[in-house]
C-alpha cells in the first residue's frame, strides 16, 4: 500500500482530497494535519510515502513544512497543492524539494499520475497549471516545439537532475562540476529559453517532453 498523509488548514479542501485518494487502489490515508507545525509530529509517528502540502497555512506553511519534513524523512514525496493565486510560491516549494504540483481543483486522475510520476522519481505539474506556470515563468511562450538542439548534453543532463529533485550541490556532486559551474549553466538555459527561474526551467522541459512524466 502507498501511504499518504494530507496536510492543508482548509477543511473542505482536506476532505475532497483525502476523498479522492481513498477511492484509489493502493492508496491508504494514513492521517492529516492542518498546519506544518501538526504535519511534522505526524512524522514522528509515520513514515509516508507521498505528502499532499498545501502553501499557505498558518503557524507554519508549506514551503518550510516541506524542507523540513524531508529533513527529517529524506524519503518522502510531496506534492504541492496551490490556487492559481500561489504560483509566485512554486519556485519557493521547487526549492523546498517538493516533486509534484496539483492545482486544487484536481481529479482523481491528476492525483493518480502525480503519485505515480513521484514515486518513479519524476516531477508532475497538472496539465493546467503546465500552461498558467508556462504564461508566468516564460518570457518567450512562443517556444512550445522542442528543439532538441537548444541545449547540449550536459545542459540536458543538469535538466533531468534538476527535474528529477537534485539541488545544486548534489547534481555538482554527481557530475564532479562545482556549484558555481552548475550555477553558470543554469544561468545559461534559463537564457535559452527566456525562463525566470526554475520552474520556468522545469516547465519548459515538461511542455516539450525534454523530461518524462
Amino acid at each position: 500500500m502507498i501511504k499518504a498523509i494530507v496536510v492543508e488548514d482548509q477543511e473542505i479542501f482536506r476532505k475532497g482530497i483525502i476523498s479522492i485518494l481513498e477511492d484509489i487502489k493502493n492508496v491508504e490515508v494514513i492521517g492529516q494535519a492542518d498546519n506544518g507545525i501538526n504535519f511534522l509530529k505526524l512524522l514522528d509517528k509515520y513514515k509516508p510515502d507521498v505528502v499532499f502540502m498545501d502553501i499557505m497555512m498558518p503557524l507554519m506553511d508549506g514551503i518550510e513544512a516541506t524542507r523540513k519534513g524531508i529533513e527529517k524523512q529524506p524519503s518522502i514525496k510531496i506534492i504541492a497543492l496551490s490556487m492559481q493565486s500561489e504560483e509566485e510560491y512554486l519556485e519557493q516549494m521547487l526549492e523546498a524539494g517538493a516533486m509534484g504540483f496539483l492545482l486544487k481543483n484536481v481529479t482523481e486522475m491528476d492525483v493518480e499520475k502525480a503519485i505515480n510520476s513521484v514515486l518513479a522519481g519524476k516531477r508532475f505539474f497538472s496539465e493546467e497549471l503546465i500552461d498558467v506556470l508556462t504564461k508566468k515563468f516564460l518570457k518567450k511562450p512562443e517556444i512550445t516545439e522542442r528543439r532538441p538542439d537548444i541545449f547540449n548534453k550536459n545542459e540536458l543532463e543538469i535538466i533531468n537532475l534538476i527535474c528529477g529533485g537534485f539541488n545544486n550541490f548534489q547534481i555538482g556532486e554527481k557530475l564532479f562540476l562545482s556549484n558555481r559551474t552548475i550555477d553558470g549553466y543554469r544561468s545559461k538555459m534559463l537564457d535559452k529559453i527566456g525562463a525566470v527561474n526554475s520552474v520556468g526551467l522545469v516547465v519548459y522541459a515538461i511542455k516539450n517532453r525534454l523530461v518524462t512524466i
